[in-house]
């Protein structure tokens, strides 16, 4: 079992930054394949990012390439997603993800979910 939490979550005006964070705590956080995805109100939750156990392999939705870095620091059992250059259509509750492989996946591949954490742009 992992337990995934996210913090960092909050409002900012268009073309501001947030950073997310997500601690990974229970059995060995590392050997996952971490990502973020998001769901906004009356839609489904979709695939924001992910980043592979060794840090090397980074994947991104078409949406939030050039805007949004994801890392992981092993040591930390920390998963990041900086997020920059914000705009309104990034609203949405922002869900830290664990899976076993795959580098881009629906959201019924994840294995464990974090609470999620609200991101709000206002324009």
């Amino acid at each position: 079992q992992v337990q995934l939490v996210e913090s960092g979550g909050g409002l900012v005006q268009a073309g501001g930054s947030l950073r997310l964070s997500c601690a990974a705590s229970g059995r060995s956080g590392s050997s996952y394949v971490m990502g973020w995805f998001h769901q906004a109100p009356g839609k489904e939750r979709e695939f924001v990012a992910s980043i592979g156990w060794s840090g090397g392999d980074t994947y991104y939705a078409e949406s939030v390439k050039g805007r949004f870095t994801i890392s992981r620091d092993n040591a930390k059992n920390t998963v990041y997603l900086q997020m920059n250059s914000l705009k309104p259509e990034d609203t949405a509750v922002y869900y830290c993800a664990a899976w076993f492989s795959g580098a881009v996946v629906a959201a019924r591949s994840v294995r464990f979910w974090g609470q999620g954490t609200q991101v709000t742009v206002s324009s």
